[in-house]
Parts: C-alpha cells; structure tokens; sequence
C-alpha cells in the first residue's frame, strides 16, 4: 500500500537495505504510489483498452464474424425495397415480435438492420436485404464480439457495482499517469545510464517509460472524457449542473406535448451507441391523433419519416426510432449521420399520421457544458477528426495495453526472491513539510468523490491495520 505517514523526518534504518534506502525522498515516495496505483490499475485499464479497440474496429470485425448476416448482394432484376416493405418481411419471419428501431445500411454492400422485441420479449437485430427484402437471419446484440465488449467496458458486466470498480480504476490511473510523467522526467539521467552500462531490465525499463509518456496524455483524456458516463462522478456533475441552469445533456424543449419516453429508451440497447450522446436525455414529442370523426389511417410510415428528414437537412444513414402500434401519440424520431463530426448530430419527430415534423433539436441547441460533452465523447469513441482521431485512439489502447503488460514485468524480474516481501519501492510522502501536497490530495479528492473515499479507506487501513502487523508491514515494505 502507498505509505502516506505525514512526517517530514526520515528515519534512518539501523541496518539499511543496499540500494533500497527509505525516507521520504520524493522519487521513491511517488515511485510507491505508482507501484500501488499500477496493480490496482492495471487490470481495469486493460479490460477497457481491449475492449474499447474491440470497439473501435466493430464495423470491420463484425462482418468477418457474420458475413452470412452483414452482407448484402444484389442479385439479377431485383430492386431496392421500400423500408416498410422491408419491415413487413421482418414481421412475416417473427410473429409477434415488436418492430422498434430500423437503422440505414451503413453503404451499398450492408444490409438494413430492424432491431425487434420477440413475442418472448427477447431483444433481436433483424438483418435483411434490401435488394428484394429476403429477411437475412438475426443475432442477439448482447452476444456479438462487439456487444460484449460494449457490456464489458460500460459495468464489467455486472451492473452498479461493475460501474463502480471502474470508476474507482479510472481514478486511480488518473495518480499512476500523474505519477509516471514524474518518474519519467526526474528519472531520466538514471534509466540512460543504466541503459548505457548494460544493467539487466534497463531496456524493459526504459521502454515502459517511453511508452507511458506516450500513452499518459491519451490515458488522461480517455479517462476525463470517460467520466460522463460513471455512476458517481457523471451523477454529481449532472446534478450540480441542473442547479446551475445546465446540464451533460439536453431536453428538447419542443417535447412538451405529453412526451412518453427518453430517446435512449425508445431505441434497444443495441443501438444505444447510435443516439447521440448529449440527446439521450431528450423526451420524445407526441404526433396529434386524429380529430373524432376524422379518418384515423395512418398517413405516414417510415419512409415518410427518412424522407421528411432528408429533406429537413440531415444526413444519411439514418436510424429510427419506431412509434408502438397501441402508441396514439407516438411519433418517428429519426436521428441523423454524425458518426464522424458531433457537431452534426441532430434529430427530427415526425408525426405518424401528417408526416409533418414535430420538433427537431440538435447539436446547436445543446446547452454549452452538453456541447463540450458531445466534443469530448467523440474524441473518446474515435470519430471527431476522422481517421486521425481512429486511428489515435487505436494507438493510445494498445500503448496502454503495453504499459499495463510491461509495468508488472518489471516488478516481476526484480521482485525478492525467497523472501516474503512484496518488493515495493519505499518511501514516504513529506505531506507535512509540503502543504501544497495535502491541499492536492484534498481537492483531487473532492473532484473525485471515488478517489477520496478509497484513499481515505488507504489511509485507515494503513495506520490501523498496516503498520501494527509486523507480518503486513514487512509484506508491504512499509518498514
């Protein structure tokens, strides 16, 4: 554990350890707190990198896994179909089921994918044709490559208590990025010259270092640009923000004709993803049914919806969110392109039976902080500069993956052996000779409410329990 005693004064060890000395240099008291921070991190940060590169190369991965599904050929005199032609075909192959968002084929050679409710209540993507609306085949979206992966780097998979893990993770490897662009400055001269005389792990060494300073500032950025999404720090923001007059994401303010859901609710968790970020808190408008004695056919369908939405600006492929058949006031809330620009993203409800539009509300009607949000979570996925933003995203996880890897090696080679200690650097935090140093931890503490909790729990563990078990004391180095 990281020794976080407050006194300034070094203690001399009677018999100190050649090349191991204590006290509270700096070096070595950061050199522990990265230590400790890189076990405790390190397994959190390389389930979200793998997961997230996963991620990042789902639309190249998931049509080698299923070519069968997400390709679609177009064979002699057939025709593209009309999307309701389509969606009639999915209800013909799944009695009963519930049609609740249809998504555009991404180019020429994809298919259209209808996610759906089974009659058993099971969520479905629906692959189908669009040459001639053959009805492909289905996969549960939780069970591709892609979506647990999703499911993986969201909760571990495990709900609040996943969310929390790693969200504890992400701050701590906020103090081991902190603390490695520390370390690799101030150890510069000393890995050179190890390099230079041929000591065993100085080319492990070194090239960890290199490649934590290449990885820390993308580290540092994933993970701010990440916390949005946690369940602490992302809730407390969200509510300060609220009280302040703002907010991470936005209401559309045209929604208040008896809205019925959340837009992320009204799509299936499969395409979550594809409802931009700051408008997941947008409330869906109602359409205006019929007037009493008025025909009540429905006038619209959905390609009424993609082409008013066409027409009012927004980009193709569309995705839609599909009103229930029992819903009166649902409408077609048909969400734009913007996969690679969230300045773009916008969404139009069209009414069901007028096929007018309800509302639309997009990225220039966000409020300021749900601006910088969209901003940031673009950057996060990879897609806000094109292919320089993929393909630095793509670099940044397999450096991290690397570092988490080469980090325990090092320790591994160096570790004591046949001795019961655990090999940590030691040395001690001067808090009380630096002040700044506490009022650091303090406010780090208090942006991170995780992070404060869990050190608070390091710093009882270590006073109580820690330092009065000789056993421990010895186990952790902390003699």
């Amino acid at each position: 554990m990281p020794d976080v005693r407050a006194s300034a004064r070094p203690r001399t060890p009677s018999h100190p350890e050649p090349g191991r000395p204590s006290g509270p240099g700096w070096f070595r008291a950061v050199w522990r707190w990265h230590f400790f921070a890189g076990f405790l991190v390190a397994p959190v940060l390389l389930v979200l990198a793998t997961t997230g590169l996963i991620y990042l190369f789902r639309f190249q991965l998931e049509p080698l896994l299923h070519p069968d599904l997400m390709r679609a050929e177009q064979a002699p005199h057939s025709a593209r179909q009309s999307y309701a032609q389509q969606l009639a075909r999915v209800e013909i192959a799944y009695p009963g089921s519930t049609a609740v968002s249809l998504a555009e084929p991404r180019d020429a050679d994809a298919p259209t994918v209808v996610s759906v409710v089974t009659a058993e209540g099971k969520p479905r993507d629906v692959y189908v044709n669009p040459y001639g609306a053959e009805v492909l085949g289905s996969l549960d979206p939780d069970r591709t490559l892609s979506g647990a992966a999703v499911r993986l780097h969201a909760d571990l998979m495990a709900g609040r208590w996943g969310d929390l893990v790693l969200e504890l993770g992400a701050c701590w490897a906020v103090v081991m990025a902190l603390t490695g662009y520390y370390l690799f400055v101030r150890g510069w001269r000393a890995r050179r010259r190890a390099r230079r005389s041929g000591r065993p792990g100085s080319r492990l060494r070194s090239r960890h270092g290199l490649t934590g300073a290449l990885a820390g500032v993308g580290l540092l950025a994933l993970l701010v640009t990440g916390l949005p999404w946690t369940g602490v720090w992302g809730a407390q923001v969200q509510s300060l923000a609220t009280r302040a007059g703002s907010s991470l994401w936005s209401l559309d303010p045209g929604a208040l004709s008896n809205p019925t859901s959340r837009l992320d609710e009204s799509l299936p968790h499969s395409h979550q993803q594809d409802v931009p970020w700051a408008l997941g808190g947008t409330e869906v408008p109602s359409s205006q049914p019929p007037a009493e004695g008025e025909q009540g056919r429905n006038v619209a369908n959905v390609d009424t919806a993609i082409a008013v939405a066409s027409a009012a600006g927004l980009r193709h492929p569309m995705t839609v969110a599909l009103p229930a058949e029992e819903d009166a006031g649902g409408v077609y809330s048909v969400i734009g392109y913007a996969f690679d620009a969230p300045s773009d993203e916008r969404t139009v409800h069209v009414d069901r039976f007028g096929g007018q539009v309800v509302s639309t509300y997009g990225f220039a009607d966000y409020p300021a902080l749900a601006k910088v949000v969209a901003q940031g979570i673009g950057l996060h996925e990879g897609r806000s500069l094109g292919l320089w933003s993929f393909w630095g995203a793509a670099l940044m996880c397999v450096a991290i993956v690397v570092a988490c890897v080469t980090g325990p090696l090092m320790w591994w080679r160096r570790r004591p052996r046949g001795r019961s200690r655990l090999g940590a650097p030691r040395g001690r935090m001067p808090i009380r000779a630096t002040p700044m140093l506490a009022v650091g931890l303090v406010v780090l503490g208090l942006v991170l409410p995780v992070f404060g909790a869990s050190l608070l729990v390091v710093l009882v563990l270590d006073q109580l329990v820690l330092r009065r078990v000789p056993a421990l004391a010895a186990w952790f180095d902390a003699t």
